[in-house]
């Protein structure tokens, strides 16, 4: 069994002291800077299949696979050798290349109700510029948004809920102006109910609804059932656009991501992570009527130097084809996610501890508190302080775990039993050591 209780973290100690000279906080993206559970983060030297290495040579079990892109393993070979194939051939042109077509088509050709794609170079691209669009479609200003669900830092998504059901929300990041925040309106994730009132009072107003159909940023929360269901009728009741924020979801959960797996439409989805294969992608999409507005076909702007990139795009397209051509790797996936998910929940069992173990396909989370978690403000109530125990534990025994009891794990197809079993052996002996 790999064990790193003893493990050298000297290296990852001095880069981040040296990191934090010239980087804010040390780190490119908050969550990486180990805020939520204290202690200094490790800084990854390599990666393959379903092992990181850091700086000071440890190796640990990765259920993050980079917060998931890494759907098939690190390093996957046949990405590797597809990049290498296209960066001798030049990295960034800012001119149309054959690739983008080929990724615009199997990716159409695998999502549900999209017609044409448009390519940048995140999620946070993707869906600030899905809800321009949806506000240029539509000719309305209003958005609704969910408490808890994260959709990038641009400005609309920075906002908090208000006291009541139709409270315009309020900035909760400096640098959001309070003109921003008033055409975000909040509602709890799984309250049918109360987006209802929103529409109501908000009447014609609404350009569109913007949802992760699965939660992954206050854990792995799946929706309720009927909650996406209930929302797209009334979409359809009141002329606005239902947007599913898929950077997580898409082509992990099934070729066509959330859309396919729950069985819900949505009029416009975004996109990230896997479509780029570990590069960075993002996209969106929708029926052609609605991409059709997008310049130069029609008014509304977007544009960006480096999308659709050969580098991006080769990542993508090699990652797609190889998921449409082994489409029992979700079975695969969800499989040992059900395997690891039934073990930890027999421990937990064993030691009485209350527990919350969503789990959903390849995404899976653990919360430390009694009541189900179905919205951020049930996510919320858990042991933050058994969260971080575990975490260290995990850590220091080769398991890298989220870095935040808020986040969803994300299992890839090169993680063996074995690993699953090895996991399963360590959290046991973190629950024995309580």
């Amino acid at each position: 069994m790999n064990t790193n209780i003893d493990r050298s973290v000297e290296e990852s100690n001095k880069l981040f002291e040296l990191a934090k000279k010239v980087i804010p906080g040390g780190v490119n993206s908050p969550v990486r800077a180990f805020k939520s559970v204290g202690g200094n983060p490790i800084f990854i030297d390599k990666a393959k299949g379903a092992y990181l290495y850091d700086a000071d040579g440890n190796r640990y079990i990765d259920y993050i696979a980079s917060w998931g892109p890494m759907i098939l393993g690190h390093a996957n070979d046949e990405v590797v050798d597809a990049l290498a194939r296209t960066a001798v051939k030049g990295t960034s042109f800012g001119i149309p290349t054959e690739l983008e077509t080929k990724i615009a088509l199997l990716a159409t050709q695998m999502a549900p109700n999209v017609d044409q794609i448009r390519f940048v170079n995140s999620g946070t691209e993707a869906c600030m510029s899905a809800v321009r669009l949806a506000r240029g479609y539509t000719g309305r200003e209003k958005l609704i948004k969910f408490s808890g669900c994260y959709h990038g830092h641009a400005d609309p998504f920075l906002i908090e809920a208000g006291s009541g059901a139709v409270t315009f929300g309020t900035p909760n990041s400096p640098g959001v102006t309070k003109g921003t925040a008033k055409d975000t309106l909040l509602a709890p994730f799984n309250d049918l109910e109360r987006v209802q009132e929103i529409f109501a009072a908000n009447e014609g107003e609404i350009a569109a609804i913007i949802i992760e159909p699965v939660a992954g940023n206050m854990g792995c929360v799946p929706p309720a059932e009927g909650f996406l269901e209930g929302i797209r009728k009334l979409c359809d009741q009141y002329g606005t656009l239902f947007i599913f924020d898929e950077v997580m979801t898409g082509f992990r959960l099934a070729p066509g991501g959330a859309q396919e797996f729950l069985g819900v439409n949505a009029d416009i989805v975004t996109y990230g992570k896997v479509i780029g294969g570990g590069l960075p992608v993002g996209a969106f999409g929708a029926r052609k009527e609605i991409m059709s507005m997008l310049a130069p076909e029609g008014p509304v702007y977007q544009a960006g130097t480096l999308s659709g990139n050969p580098l991006a795009m080769t990542a993508g397209y090699t990652t797609l084809s190889i998921l449409k051509n082994d489409e029992d790797i979700y079975v695969r996936l969800a499989d040992k996610t059900r395997y690891l998910a039934g073990l930890m929940k027999t421990a937990l069992n064993e030691k009485g501890l209350d527990y919350q173990l969503n789990q959903l396909g390849s995404m899976m989370s653990l919360h430390f508190c009694k009541d189900e978690v179905v919205d951020f403000e049930t996510s919320s109530k858990g042991n933050n302080e058994m969260f971080k125990k575990y975490f260290h534990y995990m850590l220091d025994h080769g398991v890298y775990l989220p870095p935040s009891a808020f986040e969803s794990y994300f299992l890839n197809d090169s993680i063996s039993y074995k690993d699953l079993d090895e996991t399963a052996q360590i959290f046991r002996d973190f629950l024995i050591s309580l």
